[in-house]
């Protein structure tokens, strides 16, 4: 049965989520039907707009198996391998029935904000399977047609080195539709451990997603190196990589050298601001350095990075929520990201490419009618309380208003 139409009126689109010729025109009206955009002309008021529309929002980096849980294991206070050693013991006492509870908040958090799309690391520490991943397989159905749900396996790199157990994660991962990861920092043969993940990649017709490089370690070569095995395998799998925070300390010939190869491999960056600026540098004084890594040279190179929202409320990261506004907000600031308008594409555009989705964010007519509407009319109110009121339309329908409860003007 057909949907209802809605119409839009005076509204901007961001650059980058433009999928259709615009002209001189800034200012839009639209007409969703049957759960599609029909239509996008150039609004009669081209001076003010009503608000700014964004394609629904894509999650390319999170752990919902891990989230809430920091009341406890407590916060790491800047320490990635102390909130390792915490969930890693904390890991013991998950059961079904808490990780289905933690997981479902995270993904009603998610889809309440705007998103579409959702690719969340399982921990996977040993050859057999986790107690976390047939939670994920049973809501990945429940939720099929609001959240797209994706997995990575997050195993560390050095277990790899195990044939055996390297074979049975990759068998498991294929059965259930997911990626093959690995946290890589700093490993001993480093390179020919990678080449392991590369080999199960490619024997089992899986892509790649790796955490790599987090932290601020000027010797770490994991991005370097992952981008040499994609040219040298001629790889043709869509490769991820995670945080790369110690890119930015790097000399800047040397981190163009590495961008460069990047950008010849075809790499996804995602940049995870909340975690990498709570984990990285010292806790005993003013940290000066962010923890994120180079997202405009990497856009220099033609590699448009995605921010994501990584941890919630666990050891790695004690606050946040999965609202990627906000993820987006503090991105803008650390990276210095101006304008802000023309970087939506980091929530939107950018991780739907990296995730692989059928549609890639860009508005345009015929596209799904899953879109956020935001409260703010120019580019100096995105971040703020404008930013962050908005109204999420699913299928052509509005969900619910999601709005802060500061007071707008």
């Amino acid at each position: 049965m057909a949907t209802a139409r809605m119409k839009l009126e005076a509204l901007r689109i961001p650059l980058p989520l433009r999928g259709f010729d615009a002209g001189n025109a800034q200012v839009f009206d639209l007409t969703l039907a049957d759960g599609k955009v029909e239509s996008i002309t150039p609004s009669a008021e081209q001076k003010h707009a009503r608000g700014t529309l964004l394609s629904a929002l894509v999650e390319a980096h999170a752990h919902i198996d891990k989230n809430y849980t920091v009341q406890d294991v407590g916060a790491a206070q800047g320490d990635l391998f102390t909130a390792i050693d915490r969930m890693n013991r904390h890991r013991d006492s998950w059961t079904g029935e808490s990780l289905r509870l933690r997981m479902t908040r995270a993904l009603q958090d998610a889809w309440q904000s705007g998103t579409r799309a959702l690719r969340t690391h399982i921990d996977w520490v040993q050859a057999e399977p986790p107690a976390a991943l047939p939670v994920f397989e049973a809501l990945r159905e429940e939720w099929h047609g609001r959240i797209e749900l994706q997995f990575v396996s997050l195993t560390p790199l050095d277990l790899f080195a195990d044939l055996a157990a390297g074979e049975r994660i990759a068998h498991e991962v294929q059965r259930a539709g997911g990626t093959l990861g690995a946290f890589v920092y700093r490993n001993d043969g480093i390179v020919h451990k990678l080449g392991r993940v590369f080999d199960l990649a490619q024997q089992h017709g899986l892509g790649l997603d790796f955490h790599v490089d987090e932290g601020l370690d000027v010797e770490a070569s994991g991005l370097r190196s992952i981008a040499q095995l994609v040219r040298a395998r001629d790889f043709k799998g869509r490769v991820v990589c995670g945080h790369a925070c110690s890119l930015a300390m790097h000399d800047d010939a040397v981190a163009n050298e590495t961008l460069a190869l990047c950008a010849g491999a075809g790499l996804h960056l995602v940049a995870l601001p909340t975690t990498n600026l709570y984990l990285q540098g010292a806790w005993d004084r003013t940290p000066v350095a962010r923890g994120i890594t180079r997202i405009r040279e990497a856009a220099a190179w033609g590699l448009r990075a995605s921010l994501a929202t990584d941890n919630v409320q666990d050891a790695f990261y004690p606050y946040g929520s999965y609202d990627l506004l906000e993820t987006f907000g503090l991105g803008v600031q650390m990276a210095h990201l101006a304008p802000a308008a023309d970087w939506l594409d980091t929530i939107t555009v950018s991780p739907a490419k990296a995730l692989g989705l059928a549609w890639d964010g860009r508005i345009a007519p015929g596209c799904p009618a899953d879109l956020v509407l935001l409260a703010a009319t120019d580019e100096h109110e995105l971040i703020g309380p404008r930013g962050r009121q908005r109204t999420v339309i699913r299928a052509g329908r509005i969900l619910e208003e999601k709005t802060n409860p500061e007071k707008t003007p």
